[in-house]
């Protein structure tokens, strides 16, 4: 969840009586070696959403800000 979300739910929260706190995980070498070898096997592939070219970086922005992606989305040089 990016920063932004969590300031406007934080701001929102007194008023819609919600209880917002973040979800803390910290990683651990095994964790990560796991997923290293299930990327390695083949049984985990990244969803590409949409590629821009560097020249439209900021159509690329508002497309994710807007929340319309569903995948990576990758800007190209």
């Amino acid at each position: 969840m990016g920063v932004d979300r969590w300031l406007r739910w934080g701001l929102a929260s007194p008023f819609l009586k919600l209880k917002v706190r973040p979800l803390i995980h910290k990683d651990s070498r095994e964790d990560l070696i796991t997923i290293k070898d299930l990327i390695e096997a083949g049984k985990v592939t990244p969803v590409l959403d949409r590629t821009y070219p560097m020249e439209r970086v900021a159509e690329a922005i508002q497309y994710v800000t807007d929340g319309h992606a569903r995948g990576q989305v990758v800007i190209t040089t």
